[in-house]
């Protein structure tokens, strides 16, 4: 399973990929605004200096909701870096504009997915990703991880090669049950991945060798 890091904080993203493990990064608008970056020449900017920080996948998120916007919008964003992913909400004209990406050599990420349909449509369109929001689906009362593998199955026997993204995930048991669930890729505030780290008997073991270490 591919690490995303879910944020548009470079700090962040340059953390994450110290560690080694980071496989690809994704954006939305929400995480751009909350960074304070503001007009397309400042975003455009902003994603190259993510392209120079991590070699991988990097989700770039349209705003535009009709077909022509979208398109018009993801050609922009592609030509960015090689590594940009266009992502496209899931909408009827999101779904025709994948079809038109992927017929035209750009790849995309389908987002805002909460259904198993939802992600059929991505697929049949040619998405490279499918984002299901686990943690947004969990907040409606159904289980978001339940929805990762329904898709997950469904993509195995269908035969489809669409990746399944784990998005909206909310805590480190989030993570390990996607992996369970057979996501390719979960992407991660950087907290949850660093909650993967510990655990109170690392903490003990590691005291103990310390001290014992001191007697040496």
């Amino acid at each position: 399973m591919k690490f995303f890091i879910d944020t548009a904080n470079l700090a962040q993203i340059k953390e994450a990929h110290e560690l080694g493990i980071l496989d690809g990064v994704t954006t939305n608008p929400s995480l751009m605004a909350k960074e304070g970056i503001k007009g397309q020449e400042a975003i455009f900017n902003h994603y190259r200096a993510i392209c120079d920080l991590v070699d991988g996948d990097i989700s770039a998120e349209v705003v535009s909701t009709d077909f022509e916007g979208i398109i018009e919008e993801g050609k922009k964003l592609a030509a960015i870096h090689p590594n940009i992913i266009v992502k496209v909400p899931m909408i009827k004209d999101g779904v025709k504009a994948i079809k038109w990406f992927t017929d035209n050599g750009i790849a995309t990420n389908c987002t805002l997915v909460f259904s198993a349909g939802q992600a059929i449509l991505c697929a049949k369109a040619g998405a490279k990703y499918v984002s299901p929001f686990i943690g947004r689906v969990d907040d409606s009362g159904w289980d978001g991880v339940q929805l990762v593998q329904q898709i997950a199955n469904i993509y195995a026997v269908q035969g489809f090669k669409t990746q399944v993204l784990a998005a909206s995930i909310r805590n480190a048991n989030h993570i390990i049950r996607c992996a369970e669930a057979g996501a390719d890729v979960c992407t991660c505030p950087l907290d949850s991945i660093l909650a993967l780290l510990k655990h109170p008997l690392t903490d003990i073991g590691l005291a103990k060798f310390l001290e014992d270490a001191k007697k040496l």
